[in-house]
């Protein structure tokens, strides 16, 4: 058997933050589905399995100083830049291993009883084998009341595209040359036949999304996506089933809208649902009724559902703040069932700075989960996002030292595409210009005026690093030009708008 058993291992998959494998959004998504969650402001214990190059556990780990947080991954070079960035941030709450599945199932690593368990991506892209391993990891390690999430390609959402990965994946063996031009070979095969009229891409919204991804996303990713022998979408019965040997029940999803089903299901759709009464059954249904491709699973092991009562004394310890700036207000949206003036109401009320969700309840005129329900889609969409009361008292220091890490990273890379707020107990994405831009003003003080000429001219300079290392005539190369022909008015608009927000999430 080969050492990654299948899995690509050979291209890095790109560094990314994800905040749904935050231990608040996991609590909040718990809470939202009336079920008693783990409670993020206590010392606890998080596992990430397959991190990649780390950095969602790093900065988790730089923004729950009270945690212990472990990262696993099998890919050499993936650890290696995982510590990497730990040790420059000195980060004494971060582990980073090196072990397989199987190794970790047997209970060959030495590892305290868990309070959180999460994977991304990599659940529908290893082998059978592989997946038992991870239920009999979960099973082994998982305290009483943990959380699990786990995400996957799902079905039925997949079945149109499955022709597609078997002959990317099947082009690239016939092909034993390196992983990158494995990939281009295929893509490109793909592309030539459907110019050629190949009936098969006719008529068909998935395809057309999957063939616009293969021109448009990272190598990094496609290849893990679409050339993984192990590659497999899952129905959310089977994967239910399968966690269930250890212990598991299934809560909801980590899509936290997701959680209000008034929102995206007929009243024909979910008096079909009430029908069924397995629950593994129904849910799977509800993938038939949306064409779900992509599932982001919360489990809990030993659910405890929660009276109304304790579920709104658990709403009142949550906060909601604005994480972008929108000159105007919420644009009317056409689904919203008449929330349009609630949603504007709490923009406006967010606008003079971060507010409880009993505040936005008492200022809208509603209940806490109704205005809960209206701040899932304000999250959902990027706009603000929740954070737990208590943890505006963490300790910020671990977050300002791996931001400007990062930052630092960033005069010489892009790999790094996020900043840590102690704040929501996470991280924000953050663009190359905003992170040089904080680079910037990391080295002044806390409430230095900054003079946006003196930054523009500094940022320019490190822009210098980059375009140096750019491949003439690329799009990388193109791109950076833009943003160095724009840069003043970038800086400006930055300072304006993105500065206040870093301060009042703590990041700055």
């Amino acid at each position: 058997m080969d050492w990654n058993d299948g899995y690509v291992a050979d291209l890095d998959y790109p560094a990314a933050f994800f905040a749904e494998q935050s231990p608040g959004h996991l609590s909040i998504a718990c809470i939202l589905n009336g079920v008693e969650p783990v409670a993020p402001d206590r010392p606890f214990t998080y596992f990430e399995l397959g991190a990649g190059m780390g950095l969602t556990s790093n900065i988790l780990a730089a923004s729950h100083p009270h945690g212990r947080f472990y990262s696993n991954d099998f890919n050499p070079a993936h650890v290696a830049s995982a510590r990497q960035l730990a040790d420059e941030a000195r980060l004494e709450n971060m582990t980073v291993l090196e072990s397989s599945f199987a190794d970790l199932a047997a209970g060959k690593v030495d590892l305290p009883p868990l309070d959180y368990i999460t994977m991304y991506g990599i659940y529908s892209w290893i082998t059978p084998a592989n997946r038992q391993c991870l239920v009999e990891f979960i099973g082994r390690y998982l305290k009483p009341g943990g959380v699990v999430y786990v995400n996957y390609n799902a079905l039925p959402g997949w079945t149109r595209a499955l022709p597609l990965q078997r002959l990317l994946l099947e082009h690239a063996n016939c092909n034993p040359v390196p992983r990158l031009a494995q990939l281009e070979h295929a893509r490109g095969l793909a592309k030539q036949l459907a110019e050629a009229g190949a009936a098969f891409f006719d008529g068909s919204k998935q395809l057309d999304y999957r063939m616009a991804s293969l021109s448009r996303d990272k190598a990094g990713y496609l290849a893990h996506e679409y050339l993984n022998s192990g590659w497999q979408p899952l129905y959310h019965a089977d994967v239910a089933g399968g966690l269930e040997a250890a212990g598991l029940d299934f809560v909801g999803s980590a899509d936290l809208p997701l959680a209000f089903q008034d929102d995206y299901l007929t009243s024909q759709q979910q008096v079909l649902l009430a029908g069924i009464a397995d629950a593994r059954w129904r849910e799977t249904m509800r993938d038939f009724l949306l064409n779900t491709s992509f599932r982001e699973d919360v489990y809990v092991r030993g659910m405890r559902s929660m009276a109304p009562e304790r579920q709104a004394g658990w709403l009142a310890r949550l906060g909601l703040v604005l994480t972008s700036v929108t000159q105007a207000g919420p644009a009317q949206d056409p689904a919203a069932n008449g929330d349009s003036a609630a949603l504007r109401q709490i923009s406006e009320a967010l606008a003079t700075g971060p507010k409880t969700l009993t505040e936005l309840a008492s200022y809208v005129g509603s209940s806490l989960l109704a205005v809960a329900r209206l701040a899932a889609r304000l999250a959902a969409s990027d706009k603000a996002a929740f954070f737990f009361i208590d943890s505006e008292a963490v300790d910020a220091a671990p977050a300002l030292r791996i931001n400007r890490a990062i930052a630092a990273q960033s005069s010489f890379g892009d790999h790094y595409q996020a900043l840590a707020s102690p704040l929501l107990g996470g991280g924000l994405h953050s663009g190359l210009a905003q992170r040089l831009v904080y680079q910037c003003l990391a080295q002044e003080a806390a409430n230095a005026q900054p003079d946006a000429h003196d930054v523009s001219r500094r940022v320019a300079s490190l822009l210098q690093g980059h375009l140096a290392t750019c491949i003439p005539g690329s799009a990388a190369q193109a791109a950076l030009h833009d943003l160095r022909e724009g840069l003043p008015q970038t800086v400006a608009a930055i300072l304006a708008y993105r500065l206040p927000i870093w301060r009042t999430l703590q990041m700055l």
